[in-house]
């Protein structure tokens, strides 16, 4: 019967991924790997097919609530701190979300109104959750209480953003259907790690507290994923995925915290073990869909979201069955890890294409965490790189947000972190910080390559950090941005992008591509012909190419634009040589309709050919065939062609996210051809900084 059973497990199994496979064949960007479930399902079969986790969460790695002892040592000398912070939420008024806050949405297109109430809630209960764990005295289980009860008072903790999903299509949520997003999921993860700490002492309280968090995390989170009548809304999990379909952070960030919501509450083992059959395939279209290369096309702002929440949903699944699934050897997921340390530039400043910030400072616990199990040393040297700040190291404290399983795996590694930056101190009082941080740093390449997502990285003796991308206008987050780069002098940015603004209902809508920081006339490439790149997945790069010992890279970018530009060819070269970054657009038109204009996105003041500018207290005049670019800290000269004229268009900048990165202003340089330009031809820039 047992032998019968495993040989209709593994026909299954290879029947689903032969079925997958046929349908890559005709996908595109998705790879058919299948990692995850492969893992799985051999563990499966080794296990005689009997279930790899069994029901009641005693697999959890943590101290049972009771055991002080345990959880002094998890918490060390930071339970005080955590503590404190408990006290400051024992008498937190719960925030009630009014329906007029969820409807703004459909009215103005405001997220926060709704969003921010939330986000209050639920650092509250984790900060509450971590502070009795270490406590151990009962002082915040009246306020934990009053959180659930709160909680499951809620008619859903999906955000009004996402609630449109509903077959309703309102951003009002309906107590009909319940979806699954990013918030819910991880709202639910945290209720369930409360209730398998607290339900003792919650069922003294009152059992109808237990029962609704019980009730609440079933017709939320776990009836949900099984309910394929709201698949479609739960988009994310790409159960039946076709090729053009997008698969990003929503995938691994919902997944892991229903994975863990089912491994802790789920009480039913067949439920638990088809729940985990699902939840390895899903997970699986994620794995198969990014590329192998492990770059985020998302951005580094949401590599802890994407790669950072499929380590946690890995780190999960290993953590329940005992070891038996574990892909801490997989090429792909250390790629996917080590590409945030590659993508940090310097002084909490990093590559950001498409809809990521250009400052953020990576989550310190995670990369440190993700770079131990993976056997990174240039993972858990960079989270600790990370710790100094303003000339001292930072003591490693637990991360106290609104992710309640994170707060918890980073305490498992904080004494050891302590350890390395004690160590790290020493070394400091006889050689030089720079020396030391140096050293913090050695792992990483001067030059990286991404050959699927088309990221290219390179970094000089003298101080330049230069990226370049190529891929297609279909991406995660996509901006229409097929060539642009960015430059940085000593961790200063001069050449940039933007990013994006404060999310509303416009940025992820049919009107997206009307916002300018999405446009290509905002990065900066080129206007050809008279037209710009559009939006589609067909609208990509060509004949790419790199080469790391030379710095040097290079991409057709004609096909990212449309027919009307009449384009043939519009080759674009990039070498950075003695701190010099040379740029070169060879083109060829099939006719002339209009004129070339190559932007430049920059973020300093401008000086055209001449007006006179100051540089280290001496006044200079800007010669012919020369612009000057003065920012903070940095300044550069960059030559052009004679036959383009230079202007520059400032744009003020008035979105909050954008000004707290940028300041005031942004400024475009444009070299404009004449419209009866020759239709085939070079144009050649040169930038250099000015010392």
């Amino acid at each position: 019967m047992k032998q019968t059973r495993l040989l209709d497990l593994m026909l299954s199994a290879a029947a689903c991924m032969v079925m997958t496979m046929l349908v890559s064949a005709r996908a595109e960007a998705y790879e058919e790997r299948n990692y995850i479930s492969t893992a799985y399902y051999a563990a499966l079969a080794e296990n005689g097919g009997e279930s790899l986790v069994r029901t009641g969460g005693d697999w959890f790695p943590y101290p049972q609530y009771g055991d002080r002892e345990g959880w002094s040592e998890v918490f060390g000398k930071d339970a005080a701190r955590i503590i404190s912070q408990g006290e400051k939420y024992l008498g937190y008024e719960w925030k009630v979300i009014p329906a007029s806050a969820y409807l703004e949405y459909e009215r103005t297109g405001n997220r926060k109104i709704m969003e921010d109430p939330m986000e209050a809630n639920r650092k509250a209960l984790n900060t509450l959750i971590m502070a009795e764990l270490a406590e151990g005295e009962g002082r915040f289980i009246d306020q934990i209480a009053n959180g659930l009860w709160m909680s499951c008072q809620m008619t859903s903790w999906v955000l009004s953003a996402h609630n449109p999903r509903q077959s309703s299509h309102r951003s009002l949520p309906d107590p009909r259907e319940y979806i699954i997003d990013l918030v819910s999921g991880q709202y639910g993860a945290t209720m369930a790690i409360a209730y398998h700490f607290f339900n003792e002492e919650l069922q003294d309280l009152d059992p109808s507290i237990n029962y609704c968090v019980e009730t609440a995390i079933k017709e939320r989170i776990l009836n949900p994923f099984f309910d394929e009548s709201v698949r479609k809304a739960n988009w994310w999990m790409a159960d039946d995925w076709q090729p053009g379909q997008m698969v990003n952070n929503w995938n691994p960030w919902c997944n892991s915290n229903v994975l863990l919501c089912f491994l802790l509450m789920e009480q039913d083992q067949e439920r638990l073990d088809e729940a985990l059959k699902l939840s390895v395939r899903s997970a699986d279209r994620f794995v198969n869909f990014v590329k192998s290369d492990g770059a985020c096309e998302e951005g580094p702002s949401y590599w802890g979201h994407a790669a950072g929440k499929l380590f946690d949903y890995l780190e999960i699944l290993y953590d329940a069955t005992g070891g038996k699934v574990s892909l801490f050897d997989n090429p792909q997921i250390r790629n996917m890890g080590e590409y945030i340390s590659r993508s940090y530039i310097g002084s909490s400043r990093v590559v950001n294409f498409a809809d990521a910030t250009a400052t953020m400072t990576p989550d310190i616990y995670l990369t440190y965490r993700y770079g131990k199990s993976m056997g990174s040393r240039e993972m858990m040297d960079f989270a600790i790189y990370l710790l100094y700040y303003k000339d001292h190291f930072r003591t490693p404290a637990i991360p106290l947000g609104n992710d309640t399983y994170r707060s918890l795996e980073a305490a498992k590694v904080l004494s050891e972190m302590n350890a390395r930056v004690s160590g790290l101190k020493e070394e400091m009082k006889t050689a030089p910080a720079e020396e030391v941080l140096a050293g913090l740093r050695t792992s990483v390449p001067a030059a990286s390559w991404y050959p699927e997502t088309e990221f290219f990285y390179m970094r000089d003796k003298s101080g330049i950090f230069f990226a370049a991308k190529g891929g297609f206008n279909d991406e995660s987050h996509n901006h229409n941005d097929v060539g642009t780069f960015i430059l940085y002098s000593d961790d200063m940015p001069l050449f940039v992008d933007a990013g994006v603004g404060t999310y509303t209902k416009k940025t992820f809508s049919s009107e997206r591509y009307t916002i300018w920081t999405m446009q290509s006339d905002w990065h900066s490439l080129p206007v050809i012909n008279g037209v710009s790149q559009s939006y589609g997945r067909e609208y990509r790069s060509g004949d790419v190419k790199s080469d790391l010992k030379k710095r040097e890279f290079s991409l057709d970018i004609s096909g990212a634009y449309p027919e009307a530009a009449s384009c043939d060819v519009w080759k674009r070269y990039y070498r950075l040589s003695g701190g010099k970054l040379s740029i070169r657009d060879s083109f060829s038109l099939s006719e002339r309709k209009g004129a070339d204009v190559e932007n430049f996105l920059v973020l300093g003041d401008v000086f055209l050919p001449g007006t006179s500018y100051s540089l280290d207290g001496e006044r200079k005049t800007v010669a012919e065939g020369r612009v000057v670019i003065l920012g903070e800290g940095v300044a550069a000269e960059m030559s052009y062609p004679a036959s383009l004229a230079p202007s520059v268009t400032v744009r003020h900048l008035d979105d909050p996210r954008l000004s707290g990165v940028w300041g005031d202003e942004l400024t475009r340089i444009s070299f404009t051809s004449s419209p009866d330009a020759p239709a085939s031809g070079q144009y050649i820039f040169n930038i250099r900084i000015l010392e």
